[in-house]
């Protein structure tokens, strides 16, 4: 798939900015106006978390349907930019315009029902871009595409790309690792994500939580451990007793490493790469421990600590970087490490889709790179008898197995205890956890 044309980065800026003034606040044309924004930063390199805060004080209800698009216009895109290919003659000079049109079209895809409507919706959002300059030309496209629609889609399903929205590199190496999976992998990729709770059990019980949902007209299913599947997602306000840390959101497979790495009571634990603190959470709800928190970022550490308060739990957490060890570490050594690397992130694009379009295939040996300096450079600091669990939301084996191979063969004091693969399915996202002991 081709990468997303990245426009002048001070025209998007600028457009970014500009706060809609005449659009109808309950209007589908508001919604899809605010998407346009928060994709056209994505094209131009900005990840959709960090796109989607300029939504800021928007209502409630206009921010989770500018959301709604903006999401499901990524996840669409490969199909989208393939459309926009044929009706176009040149891509938009304007990318609020370009963004525009991809946001149409996602909901003329889903809810093929309103088609008129949602053209009629566009148009108006049009009317907020450069004077309303670009009226007639989304009015245009988006008539076209009603009428081409079933010629534009079965040559759509010809192109390798389109009709499995990743890209083509993305594709090869699923197709050559998994050769009878990488199907579901694509279509688990491109789907919703389900909305799955992890219940503090400093706070809560399963049970107990389990009533107060149900209380609050919810309904959920247990899923092993602490987690809890919704079977609808809702608003975090929606959830009963959030906001005092008696539930946090996080991925059932994510909740996997504290269950492999079965922290201890009056243990001394490293959390290396640790934000936004999900895990760090998880750790320190399960046992009474002293924990030290990493993370490179100084403004992700923060989410740490606010994650920490609102869950009413303590950890002495820092901003470094892991491998600096000489600047950070004061000598005691640690019972165990959580090394929750950086990756490409090809596990959970579910609930990133930007990733499938922003990422590079050299970005998978850069990230091999930088884990292989983490492991390095933990490993010294763990005592005799002490675990490491080696952590990734990554498919590609470069990063998993094949990252774990090699540092056993380098690391003749290194065991591998355990190893678990988790590919990308309906009720979590994909994940590889490997557990390391170091000898006596």
């Amino acid at each position: 798939m081709r990468k997303p044309t990245l426009p002048d980065q001070g025209t998007s800026s600028r457009f970014a900015g500009r706060t809609p003034s005449t659009l109808a606040p309950d209007s589908l044309a508001l919604s899809l106006s605010l998407a346009a924004r928060v994709i056209a930063l994505v094209h131009t390199g900005q990840s959709l978390t960090q796109a989607l805060t300029i939504l800021g004080e928007t209502a409630p209800a206009a921010r989770a349907a500018a959301q709604d698009v903006a999401y499901g216009s990524l996840r669409w895109y490969g199909c989208g930019e393939f459309i926009l290919r044929r009706l176009l003659a040149r891509s938009l000079p304007h990318p609020q315009a370009q963004a525009l049109l991809l946001g149409a079209l996602y909901r003329l895809q889903t809810r093929p029902e309103s088609g008129y409507m949602v053209v009629d919706q566009a148009v108006a959002a049009a009317g907020e871009l450069a004077g309303g300059a670009f009226k007639g030309l989304v009015n245009g496209v988006l008539r076209n595409y009603l009428r081409q629609r079933e010629a534009l889609h079965a040559a759509m399903l010809a192109e390798d790309e389109a009709a499995q929205q990743h890209p083509g590199w993305w594709l090869a190496r699923l197709r050559r690792s998994y050769p009878d999976h990488w199907q579901n992998i694509v279509t688990v990729g491109n789907s919703q994500p389900p909305m799955t709770l992890r219940v503090n059990r400093r706070r809560a019980t399963l049970s107990d939580y389990s009533t107060r949902l149900q209380e609050a007209g919810l309904s959920a299913r247990p899923l092993g451990g602490d987690a809890l599947i919704l079977d609808k997602p809702v608003p975090v306000d929606a959830l009963p007793g959030f906001a005092d840390g008696l539930v946090s959101i996080q991925d059932v497979g994510a909740q996997g490493a504290v269950q492999i790495l079965e922290p201890l009571a009056g243990q001394r634990l490293l959390d290396a790469c640790a934000a936004p603190g999900g895990k760090t959470g998880h750790l320190l709800e399960v046992a009474d421990i002293d924990l030290l928190a990493l993370d490179i970022d100084g403004s992700r550490t923060r989410l740490i600590e606010d994650n920490l308060r609102r869950l009413g739990l303590q950890a002495t957490v820092q901003v470094a970087d892991c491998r600096s060890t000489e600047q950070w570490w004061d000598g005691r050594f640690f019972d165990a490490i959580l090394a929750d690397v950086p990756c490409s992130a090809s596990g959970v694009v579910r609930r990133h889709p930007d990733i499938k379009y922003l990422r590079r295939e050299s970005d998978i040996r850069r990230f091999a790179h930088i884990q292989t300096e983490i492991l390095d450079k933990l490993w010294p600091l763990l005592k005799p008898g002490g675990k490491l669990l080696y952590a990734t939301c990554s498919v590609f084996p470069e990063e998993n197995k094949a990252q774990i191979d090699a540092f056993l063969y380098r690391q003749p004091t290194a065991m591998r205890l355990a190893e678990k693969r988790l590919l990308p399915q309906e009720e979590h996202d994909g994940f590889f956890y490997a557990l390391l002991r170091k000898a006596l």
